[in-house]
């Protein structure tokens, strides 16, 4: 993507995720659909859920500590060294990829996984041993905390970034959503939620989640 898609005459939307999330893949589709319908163009920027919670580990469900702690660290390595190797136009074809084979193919976050999503997009197989390697851990770190910084601590996976009205940023963790919308209504929910996000003092919208990630 540009550094400056406004010079493109889009609004660019700064997009960061951990390819692990299936509620960050839903909206990362969702992403693509408002491209289709409004004048918007994503960049793909790396956060790991790892990161955000690697202080708090004791505090959370087994289940989730246990993922974070032996699935969690490989996909964003490998993401965050192909960025590093091959820009940033590769992030969003890599995190398709990816999300594709995790989550639609229901494979999970597996070496085989990977290695098949960087041969889906034409990238050297050997950028997988970065799944447990911490050569850009710094660079990781780094871009985690440009996304997370804009929000706080209290969220997760995705953060999204627009311009606001005054020039300053508006960011906002979510929305989370199953299915992707499309078409109008992706159009209509990239709308609301600019207009709620942009209030000065607006924090939550929430209500119980009554279905997983419907993938398709």
């Amino acid at each position: 993507m540009s550094e400056n898609s406004a010079v493109h005459g889009k609004t660019p939307a700064d997009f960061w995720f951990d390819p692990l999330c299936p509620w960050a893949w839903m909206t990362s589709r969702w992403m693509l659909e408002v491209e289709k319908v409004r004048d918007v163009e994503v960049r793909w920027h790396v956060m790991s859920l790892a990161v955000l919670n690697e202080d708090k580990l004791d505090e959370l469900p087994e289940e989730y500590r246990d993922l974070l702690e032996t699935k969690a660290w490989g996909p964003v390595r490998v993401v965050i060294a192909a960025q590093q190797k091959h820009g940033d136009d590769i992030l969003g074809p890599l995190y398709t990829a990816l999300g594709t084979r995790f989550h639609n193919q229901g494979e999970g976050p597996t070496r085989e996984a990977i290695v098949g999503a960087l041969k889906d997009v034409d990238l050297p197989v050997e950028l997988a041993e970065y799944a447990d390697s911490d050569a850009y851990d710094a660079e990781l770190r780094a871009s985690h905390k440009e996304g997370i910084d804009k929000v706080g601590q209290d969220v997760g996976t995705p953060v999204i970034a627009v311009p606001g009205s005054d020039g300053e940023q508006i960011a906002f963790f979510g929305p989370v959503v199953t299915p992707a919308p499309k078409g109008e209504d992706a159009a209509k929910l990239w709308d609301g939620t600019l207009l709620v996000a942009s209030i000065p003092g607006f924090y939550e919208i929430k209500r119980t989640r009554t279905q997983g990630p419907i993938f398709d």
